[in-house]
Parts: structure tokens; C-alpha cells; sequence
């Protein structure tokens, strides 16, 4: 073998005993090597001049450092975020201890990682405060142009049986939009007397700076202090229509064969409510026998219409609770019996159709007063009017709660004013007035209309205007086909008492409106037309049929004030229900 080659022969020897870490330093430095060749090609200026696209730079430390570093805390974005944290605190009712939760602050480090959370402090004394005194001032700007209003109002109890007194507030805004807001939840620790109560409802609308004159009506329960306390104010006051249909239902079931039927119902409920083999074995039957897979419901004194619902469901599931029972033998004494079963069906035939009516007369977001006097005519004539196929169980249930009802909204009072509302309500107008009372009722709209009108012209406020202003600059609305061709009604020449009643006389020759429309969204295109009349709708149908809204009002009160925050202050608890009930998406 020659020199060369026996050189060449130890070279190749020498690389393939190279042990792999000496290959690896090797291809790790080729590695780094070519990268450094790719950034410094990236970073040389193309010199084509052809649009080769966006390439990546490397970051600067500034900017590596600016990316990282907290904000400012008087910057915008650190200020829009805590204000956002602090909207979704109040408005979903969360405790302010979320703020320091391991998972909220490791969301909120995902989302933004410069941003540093406040502690709770913060939120408590400074930033709900501050949301609370904008979101109030908000409200206190827009109810100075309300000229008329309704209100409802209930006392209620909180878990830590600390007393408190609603106020809510309905009215129609300028668009013909009926408003709802909950003014306050206010710390109510006197004693409930009718004066003291007096005292705070007084003092409530003072603090908003609303004056009585421009309430129209309260809508309360039959709390007697409340009702007293009204009557000391002297203002109209509206029975709750679903506390009075509670009442009436309440009174009608008072029989033994009812209570007894009530009574099995309840136990049967509770078996299955505490025992969860009874539950998985609900299930299996229901599946077995091709029934709705729907649990057993509780009676709730406090809820209207469960009873209903719980007597509903019993029946629906009989079958399945039968085998259930029947297959337990220390649960087979609470199979229903047949008489048992024939009690439940007579109180469900009477009362289910009234489920639906007290559920519709208890939206805020509606016009439901108007409703009232032709739902009590429905039910005189259909709804609870005894049938032949009835059992007597039946006729007695419908008869005790009809007669019930048609004694309570048949005083002077409170006809006058469904009266009013009925004949403003586009779809009604005087088909449920009594024939005999329809001239009355027409000559008090026509005296209203006149104080309306005439207070109207002489005062400046923009919420209503003139018959001026309505010719010179009217409020432009989509129009529709059948508006075109109406035309103002000619008073020319006429006495001011004249021209209501020939507006009135043609509003209600006018065809009615479907009665599943909108009467607002009727008057939104009608008020031009009607100018008159329709400040006497706006009166007037912003009346809450029943006290509901306080009620809920109540219900977020109970979803804030939980068994987790007990310590919660009244003046707290006041902001809290407040913000939960009026904030809206307004980015600060």
C-alpha cells in the first residue's frame, strides 16, 4: 500500500471512530452558523424592488422590556379594564372576593399580562362607589324629562332578617319605549307601621327628586300597613292583580278532600326530593312508560301558581310514581289514591288556565294594565265559567275564585282608573266598559285631556310638545302604509273642550288594533294624530298591573345577599341591586 493511500485509509478510520459528541458539537455549530446566515439575509435590503412581503424583525429590548411592564394605573387601557371587572362584579352579582381568586387573576393574566388586578378594597370602597354615583346620575339626568310615572313597592327581608323597602319606577320615554328601573333597595330597620312606611316612600321619591304630582298610580300588595300607608298620601293605588288572583285560589281550595289531596301530594314529593335511588328509579320508569323525563316540583308559599305547578306535575307523572311507591314497601302507603287523584284532576281543570294569565299580567316590559279589565270579562265568560262535563269540586273553585275577584276590582276607584286605561289602549278603547258607565268614563278622559293639554302648553318641558312644534318640526317615525292616509283632526274654530272631544270621537271611531300588536308601537305612529289623546296613554299605561318588579328587585336581592356574604352593609346591598338591575354596556 503506497504512502497516499495508507493516509487516505487512516483519514476515514480516524472519522468513523469520532465519537457522537464530537459529531453533535459539530452539527450544533453548523446549525447555529446557517441561522445566523437566514437573519442576516432577512435583515439585507432587497434590491429587486419587487413587493416581497412583511418579514419578521427581531425585537428590541425596549420593546421587549414594554411588553411585560405593568400599566400605568392612570393609563386608558388599565382604567377601561378595571372599570369592565368592576361592571362584571355588580351586574352578575359576583362577590367581590372573585378579585383575589387564583382562576380570576389567572384569566385576567392570559387576557393582558401587564395588567395588575386591584385587591378587593379597591373594588368595595372605590370602584363599585364610583359606578354606583355615574350609573345614578345617569338615571337622575333622563327622569327629570318624565312627566308622568308610575311606581310598585314591597318590603322584604333579607337572609340575615334585616327589613328592606323597594321602590320601582315605570314610565314612558319619548320613543313610546315603556322603562322599568328599580330605584332603590333601601335599609328599612323601623317598625312597618303604615306611617313609617309613609315616611319612606315619601322620602324615596324626594331622594330621586321626583314629585308626587307626577305619580300616577302605585301598584302594591294587600300588605294592610302598605295599603294604609298609601292612603295617608292620599295617592291612587292599584291592587296587584296576581296577589289578588293568589288570594282568590287560596280561598277557593279551603276543603278537606283539597287539603288532604295537597298533603299526599307534598310527601309524595319530599320522598323523592331526599332520596336518590328513588330519583334513578323516577327515571327508569318514566322511561319505561314513555313519559316526559321531568323532575317532581315543590311548593313554594312564596311563588304564585306552585301548587298549581306541583299538582300539575304529580299528575302528569302518576304512573311513574305508582310503580315507584308501589315497588318500596315502606313507600307504598304514599301511592295516591283514587280519590286522591280525582281531587287533584278537579283543582288542575279549574286552575290551570289561570297558570298562564298571572304569568302574562306580571311583565314590566309590556303594557299590562289595560288587560285587567278584559281578562276579568274573559274569565266571567269563559275561563272560569262552570261547564257541564265539571265535576262540582270544579264549579266551586271557579265559582269562589271569580266571585273573589269581580268583588275586589269592582270598587269606584280602581274601575275609574282600568277604565281610563282600557279606553287609551288601542286595541280596547271602550269594548270592556260597561255600556252605562261609557259616557262617564269619556267626559273625565276629556277633562284630563284639557289639564293635560293645557299644562302642556305653559310648561317647557321637552318631553312633550306643542301643537306648534308638532306641525312645524314633528318627531320623524317609520311610517306605515295605512298612516299615509289619515289626516290631523280639523279643530279649527273650535273651543279647546271642542277639539278634545272631536280627537277623542275620532280616535275611537278609528279601527282597534290587532290585539296581539303593541299598543305603544301603535301610538309611536298615532301620536301625531292623536296629539291629545296620546299624552292621556302616556298617563296611564305605564301602570304595572301587578307588583312584580319589586319582587324581582327582591329576587337579585337574594342572589346577592347569599349565605357567603352575610356581612354585606345595607348601603351595599342598596348599590348592588341597583347596579345588577340598571347597568347597561357603557365603556368608560
Amino acid at each position: 500500500m503506497t504512502r497516499s493511500k495508507l493516509h487516505n485509509h487512516s483519514s476515514k478510520l480516524v472519522t468513523s471512530a469520532s465519537p457522537a459528541p464530537v459529531r453533535a458539537s459539530v452539527n450544533r455549530a453548523e446549525g447555529i452558523k446557517l441561522q445566523e446566515n437566514r437573519m442576516a439575509e432577512a435583515s439585507r435590503p432587497s434590491t429587486s424592488g419587487a413587493a416581497t412581503g412583511p418579514k419578521a424583525q427581531q425585537q428590541s429590548i425596549v420593546s421587549s422590556f414594554a411588553a411585560i411592564t405593568p400599566y400605568d394605573k392612570q393609563s386608558k387601557r388599565n382604567r377601561a379594564i378595571t372599570h369592565a371587572v368592576s361592571f362584571c362584579l355588580a351586574k352578575d352579582m359576583m362577590p367581590l372576593s372573585t378579585v383575589e381568586q387564583t382562576g380570576f387573576k389567572y384569566m385576567l393574566n392570559v387576557l393582558d399580562q401587564r395588567y395588575e388586578i386591584p385587591g378587593r378594597k379597591y373594588f368595595s370602597q372605590t370602584a363599585i362607589p364610583r359606578l354606583y354615583e355615574k350609573c345614578r346620575s345617569k338615571l337622575e339626568t333622563r327622569l327629570q324629562d318624565v312627566k308622568h310615572f308610575a311606581t310598585t313597592s314591597d318590603l322584604w327581608s333579607s337572609r340575615t332578617s334585616e327589613p328592606y323597602l323597594s321602590l320601582t319606577i315605570h314610565y314612558i320615554d319619548e320613543e313610546w319605549a315603556l322603562q322599568s328601573t328599580c330605584l332603590q333597595t333601601v335599609y328599612f330597620p323601623d317598625n312597618n307601621t303604615a306611617e313609617i312606611i309613609c315616611q319612606g316612600l315619601e322620602d324615596a321619591l324626594e331622594s330621586w327628586g321626583l314629585s308626587e304630582d307626577r305619580q300616577v298610580c302605585i301598584t302594591t300588595d294587600s300588605g294592610a300597613n302598605v295599603v294604609k300607608a298609601v292612603a295617608l298620601k292620599g295617592w291612587t293605588r292599584l291592587q296587584c292583580f296576581g296577589h289578588r288572583l293568589n288570594t282568590a285560589i287560596e280561598g277557593s281550595m279551603k276543603d278537606r278532600r283539597i287539603d288532604r289531596a295537597v298533603s299526599v301530594c307534598k310527601k309524595v314529593v319530599s320522598a323523592f326530593s331526599y332520596s336518590w335511588k328513588k330519583k334513578r328509579a323516577l327515571a327508569t320508569a318514566q322511561n319505561d312508560l314513555e313519559l316526559p323525563k321531568h323532575r317532581l316540583i315543590t311548593e313554594s308559599p312564596t311563588r304564585w301558581g306552585s301548587r298549581h305547578a306541583m299538582i300539575a306535575r304529580v299528575l302528569e307523572q302518576e304512573k311513574a310514581i305508582a310503580k315507584v311507591l308501589s315497588a318500596d314497601r315502606k313507600s307504598r302507603h304514599l301511592v295516591p289514591t283514587w280519590q286522591d287523584v280525582e281531587v287533584l284532576e278537579s283543582v288542575h281543570k279549574a286552575l290551570n288556565p289561570l297558570a298562564d294569565f298571572t304569568d302574562a299580567l306580571s311583565g314590566e316590559a309590556y303594557v299590562s294594565v289595560s288587560c285587567v279589565k278584559p281578562v276579568l270579562q274573559l274569565f266571567n265568560e269563559e275561563v272560569l265559567k262552570p261547564e257541564d262535563d265539571d265535576t262540582e269540586l270544579t264549579k266551586d273553585i271557579k265559582t269562589a275564585v271569580i266571585t273573589y275577584l269581580n268583588e275586589k276590582f269592582s270598587d269606584d276607584a280602581t274601575d275609574d282608573l282600568l277604565s281610563m286605561a282600557t279606553l287609551v289602549d288601542p286595541r280596547f278603547k271602550t269594548h270592556y266598559i260597561q255600556a252605562d258607565k261609557i259616557e262617564a268614563v269619556r267626559a273625565n278622559a276629556v277633562s284630563q285631556i284639557l289639564d293635560e293639554w293645557n299644562s302642556s302648553q305653559s310648561s317647557s318641558s321637552p318631553n312633550v310638545q306643542s301643537e306648534a312644534s308638532t306641525s312645524a318640526a314633528p318627531v320623524i317615525h317609520k311610517k306605515t302604509l295605512g298612516s299615509f292616509f289619515k289626516r290631523p283632526v280639523a279643530t279649527a274654530g273650535l273651543t279647546d273642550h271642542q277639539a278634545v272631544e272631536a280627537e277623542l270621537n275620532s280616535y275611537l271611531q278609528s279601527a282597534n288594533a290587532d290585539s296581539e300588536n303593541n299598543p305603544l308601537e301603535w301610538w309611536k305612529t298615532h301620536c301625531t294624530a292623536y296629539p291629545k289623546v296620546s299624552l292621556l296613554a302616556k298617563r296611564y299605561l305605564c301602570i304595572p298591573a301587578t307588583s312584580s318588579p319589586s319582587e324581582r328587585a327582591f329576587s337579585t336581592g337574594g342572589n346577592i345577599v347569599t349565605c357567603h356574604r352575610t356581612a354585606l352593609k345595607p348601603d351595599a346591598v342598596d348599590r348592588l341591586v341597583f347596579l345588577a338591575k340598571n347597568l347597561t354596556i357603557d365603556p368608560e
